[in-house]
């Protein structure tokens, strides 16, 4: 199923044909008929890796345990994803995230008690999604030790055209750099370490529709703004290992909202 030399010594896997084209179409469909039930009209909060202003934003500090939505800086008229709780929250989701092969994929890579913690459904939009920056999830996402691991699932082919991934092979041997919680009551990002990513040279991962990419929780990745006239959606599914302590004061807070594995 994965070729776990490869991962441990890249922090990411690619594998292609994890999720059948029905099933990614149902997810699309699913995501639309979200849309269409909440109305875009009344979304505010605009969703920026580059200056994370949403961070005083209460409609996103309290995502976490709802279904929420959050517009592209470029466009505020089109969505930039949908998060954070649509694996617990809706049942389309609920299904596709619970499914048994993901729940073994979980247990190859070492995950003893996974839980299912976050979950995103990206847009990227033509010709307006936009540019995510070179991050590690566990800066968003921090267990000690380190315990994140991502499941990337493409909806649609991803090339460099329309805004792949893009990651630092090898690069997840090195120490958190950032971490993004709560500081007397304020979200703030924290410098944990000023190291520059290692020299190495990116590799984009261009996959065709259906591709699982699975990434470390300390591997350097990001992607392009979409530019094209083609979208690149995508299913993003975060894991943590229940034997690992969450920290208090990550962003991500779920107090009505118990965290599940797979049953």
């Amino acid at each position: 199923m994965i070729d776990l030399d490869a991962y441990v010594r890249d922090g990411f896997a690619v594998l292609p044909d994890f999720v059948t084209g029905a099933d990614c179409e149902a997810l699309k469909a699913r995501a639309a008929e979200l849309v269409a039930g909440f109305g875009l009209g009344t979304v505010r909060t605009i969703f920026s890796t580059v200056d994370q202003s949403h961070a005083g934003d209460r409609y996103f500090r309290e995502s976490g345990g709802d279904i929420r939505f959050f517009v592209e800086p470029e466009a505020p008229d089109q969505l930039n994803k949908i998060g954070h709780a649509l694996h617990d929250l809706d049942p389309v989701f609920d299904r596709f995230s619970r499914q048994p092969r993901l729940a073994a994929l979980a247990g190859s890579l070492g995950l003893q008690e996974p839980l299912l913690l976050q979950s995103m459904y990206l847009f990227k939009q033509p010709h307006v999604g936009g540019e995510v920056g070179w991050h590690q999830d566990a800066t968003f996402l921090r267990t000690e030790p380190p315990s994140v691991t991502g499941f990337w699932i493409a909806l649609d082919d991803a090339d460099r055209d329309n805004g792949c991934l893009i990651a630092l092979p090898g690069a997840h041997r090195g120490p958190l750099r950032q971490w993004f919680g709560y500081r007397d009551g304020d979200l703030v990002i924290r410098t944990i370490d000023a190291a520059p990513w290692p020299d190495v040279e990116p590799v984009a991962l261009e996959v065709r529709r259906g591709t699982l990419i699975v990434l470390h929780g300390l591997l350097p990745h990001a992607s392009t703004a979409n530019r094209s006239s083609r979208s690149r959606h995508a299913y993003s599914l975060h894991l943590i290992d229940g034997r690992a302590d969450y920290a208090a004061d990550n962003w991500l807070q779920r107090p009505d909202l118990p965290l599940r594995g797979f049953a």
